[in-house]
């Protein structure tokens, strides 16, 4: 019963949280409520957990977005063989992700919790609420829940090419990731991240891009998942202050020491994927030299400082880009990295340059403007012990330098 009455706090508080109103009573489902809440004792776990509530803010198609279902806990033990081991994708600290396939024939992916406490109904409920006001083609899926059981299962539709994390660390012959399908993907998940900024319903904060967290479909198309630190702001809201969350190599440094989580931390975020993409290493890597230091965005940068940028860029990225695709992709990752927040470029920005990129339209005078600019920035991406200001100028002219060199 416990778990019960945690269940129904939670979703009737994290729902009016996540919407952007400060309590239960402005959501506007008072009478509703206090009819649950009254009647936890004999209801079933779904209303118990409030199901109800929850069920009456998905029922309404807003936007386009496709209507969220409430699966019974019948159904998907069908679709799962009794969550069979068999039909096991993956396992996280979340919880365990299973094959399925519903009575319509469809194949979905199914996450089961793998228990229930507050934190865990939290990232539970953000999904769900999050994910149900999403309509973008680049944004994976959410087909519906299940609250009948004692852990909360989600349904997404089945997206079958591994992680984009899988494919640059480890490839394989069958399936390379060719600078193509890099400049590609890149392209997808800031068009994601710009439509979660400015487009959606409501402006939406990631908090927590990776490549671990960008899934490839059957056309290799990006699709961004794994909305549960998630948050929805209001139109005029610049950030949210709240305990830093994250994972280390791709968390702003700015986020990290203010706990002012912004846009430009999902910016920062995302140049760290870039830097992958045209690197082929990882984040953080106990590989990497100790002069060289253990994060891939500081590595990056200090490779830009020290005329070496070449060095550390993935052999296929070198022998398939076009050497203006490339370096006009370093150059908008550097600027992603900035230290201060407010350097940074919107995500806006960054996906009409990537478009134009990848459209093999980059713009003549790059370099030139304010918002392409490497030129007059003062301040350094990352912090060193030598005089930022003169690190920022070496880095602008090598930067510069190795543009017109290699593209001579």
């Amino acid at each position: 019963m416990g778990a019960k009455i945690l269940m129904s706090t939670a979703i009737q508080l994290r729902i009016s949280a996540v919407m952007g109103r400060p309590s239960i009573n402005t959501f506007g489902h008072t009478k509703l409520l206090g009819e649950e809440l009254r009647q936890i004792g004999s209801k079933s776990f779904s209303s118990a957990s409030g199901g109800l509530l929850l069920e009456q803010q998905l029922s309404s198609t807003q936007n386009g977005v496709e209507r969220t279902k409430l699966f019974s806990s019948k159904e998907l033990e069908q679709a799962t063989d009794h969550f069979n081991v068999n039909r096991i994708l993956g396992i996280g600290g979340q919880g365990t992700v299973y094959k399925g396939m519903l009575s319509d024939g469809r194949i979905v992916a199914v996450k089961k919790s793998q228990k229930v406490d507050e934190d865990d109904l939290e990232v539970f409920i953000n999904e769900v609420v999050i994910l149900s006001q999403i309509n973008h083609r680049n944004v994976v899926k959410l087909l519906g829940c299940c609250l009948e059981t004692e852990v909360p299962l989600l349904v997404y539709e089945f997206i079958p090419n591994d992680t984009l994390f899988q494919h640059i660390h480890n490839p394989t012959e069958e399936f390379p990731l060719t600078w193509e399908m890099r400049l590609r993907i890149a392209t997808e998940v800031s068009l994601a991240l710009s439509y979660l900024h400015s487009a959606a319903s409501v402006p939406i904060y990631h908090r927590d891009i990776k490549s671990t967290n960008i899934l490839l479909d059957d056309k290799y198309r990006a699709k961004v998942s794994d909305f549960g630190t998630s948050r929805s702001v209001s139109i005029d809201q610049t950030h949210l202050t709240t305990k830093v969350i994250g994972t280390f190599g791709y968390l702003d440094p700015e986020y990290f020491q203010s706990s002012q989580f912004t846009e430009k931390s999902d910016v920062y975020s995302f140049g760290v994927v870039m830097v992958e993409l045209l690197t082929g290493q990882k984040a953080i890597s106990s590989i990497r030299s100790q002069d060289q230091g253990k994060s891939l965005a500081t590595n990056f940068l200090q490779s830009i400082e020290e005329n070496s940028l070449l060095d550390i860029l993935d052999a296929r990225v070198l022998n398939e880009g076009k050497k203006e695709e490339i370096m006009a992709i370093a150059q908008l990752a550097r600027r992603c990295l900035y230290l201060n927040g407010k350097r940074r470029p919107t995500m806006k920005e960054v996906a009409a340059e990537l478009e134009a990129i990848q459209g093999s339209s980059v713009p003549d005078n790059l370099g030139d403007t304010e918002h392409h600019s490497i030129v007059e920035v003062s301040e350094p991406a990352f912090i060193t012990k030598t005089n930022v200001d003169s690190v920022e100028e070496k880095s602008t002219i090598l930067m510069r330098n190795q543009v017109k060199q290699w593209c001579e």
